[in-house]
């Protein structure tokens, strides 16, 4: 497995025979495209083959009729250091993780480190460390956005600041931390948002020893970004109290594999009743107690396409486009300017649906056929998925 640290630098990628363009946008979510260029790990055009400038390509991957989206990303991880994970005592996790089609992992906190520290001193440098180690430190080329600061009582307006100030930005879900009632999370978010740092607040029942209740009411009086889990991790709050968050709060909605299933589908079901799907991200929740699940945010997808009657091609922006535009990240869309973050899907074989999208309305997998992470490919076929229908085909390839 690769575990650079310096990613090698990306030269001119061109994908031409693109048998379905998944966009990440939800207004417009399948693009009438056949080719892809980037040049310098970003994105510099998508559409018709003859409207492209496709000369002198250091990298040709011919897509042999596979689909092309944006790289998944997973709106809710909780890494420690390293591609190790002391839940399992499990190396390599974020490398698996890759061939599941993620190539971002944005962490709600680094709350599994052994003996973690909950003093504001101790918070602090957790959160920075995590920060610096991630930003240079790239399994597989996987993005990882670490540091969300735990927030424990006593933190005052001035830690957040000084957290802010030096890159810091993004709070650990609230509710991790010794930090659980309403005026508390209210004030804490405030000050987080103040300085620009993202946030997100647990929902539901305890998900760790020191995690807590945190039901709706506390959930609204925060107002975070994110409403963590609405499914709960793994105890859910009633379905008239999930619904009643998605009718009153305009935050995200955060679905997530190490939840409850049954509420997944009732939150995707009213979302889309409520005309709310843009608001919708995906995440594992994972490394937790129920492990690491490499294709966590695939299974959602097909979970909520399969129960919950979501368009795939909708599934499939709630895991790019919404969560790149709420998360404030620069993938997520197949669009010139963005991150040339790709993954390639093809029905899996033997599914009884007939293309890719009926397949994964069927509630099967996708077949992952190959992973790029800024304009560099980072594997082949996966060794995750079931085998994919096609298979990309790289015909020309940097000395």
């Amino acid at each position: 497995m690769a575990h650079d640290q310096a990613a090698p630098s990306a030269g001119k990628l061109v994908v031409r025979n693109i048998g379905l363009a998944l966009s990440g946008d939800l207004a417009n979510p399948i693009l009438a495209a056949d080719t892809l260029v980037c040049e310098g790990g970003r994105i510099t055009a998508v559409g018709a083959f003859a409207d492209c400038d496709t000369e002198g390509a250091d990298t040709v991957i011919d897509a042999h009729g596979a689909a092309v989206a944006p790289g998944l990303i997973d709106s809710h991880s909780h890494p420690v250091f390293g591609d190790w994970t002391p839940r399992q005592n499990q190396i390599g996790w974020i490398d698996s993780m890759v061939h599941g089609g993620v190539t971002t992992l944005v962490s709600v906190g680094e709350v599994h480190l052994p003996g973690r520290p909950r003093d504001v001193i101790g918070a602090k440098a957790l959160a920075i460390t995590a920060q610096r180690a991630f930003s240079t430190f790239h399994p597989s080329g996987m993005k990882v956005h670490a540091g969300a600061v735990v927030v424990e009582r006593g933190m005052s307006e001035a830690d957040f600041a000084e957290l802010a100030a030096i890159g810091v930005d993004r709070i650990a879900e609230i509710g991790l931390g010794t930090v659980k009632e309403a005026d508390e999370a209210r004030q804490a978010v405030a000050w987080a948002r103040k300085y620009g740092m993202r946030t997100i607040i647990h929902t539901g029942g305890p998900s760790i020893p020191g995690s807590g209740m945190i039901d709706k009411n506390v959930v609204l009086a925060s107002d975070a970004d994110v409403i963590g889990h609405i499914n709960g991790g793994h105890t859910a709050l009633p379905p008239d109290e999930i619904r009643e968050l998605i009718e009153r709060s305009p935050r995200a909605i955060e679905i997530v594999h190490n939840g409850n299933e049954k509420m997944a589908v009732f939150a995707a079901r009213t979302a889309a009743e409520l005309g709310c799907l843009d608001r919708v991200i995906l995440g594992t929740d994972s490394p937790a107690g129920s492990g690491v699940q490499p294709l966590g945010i695939l299974r959602v997808m097909s979970l909520l396409c399969g129960l919950a009657d979501i368009p795939p091609e909708a599934a499939i922006c709630f895991a790019t486009g919404n969560t790149a535009r709420i998360q404030r990240l620069d993938g997520g869309r197949l669009e010139a300017g963005r991150a040339a973050d790709l993954v390639f899907l093809a029905r899996a074989q033997c599914s009884s649906g007939k293309d890719l999208l009926s397949s994964i309305s069927a509630g099967d997998l996708p077949g992952v056929g190959m992973v790029v992470i800024d304009g560099i490919v980072r594997c082949g076929r996966s060794r995750n998925t079931p085998p994919a229908e096609v298979v990309p085909e790289i015909v020309k390839a940097r000395p």
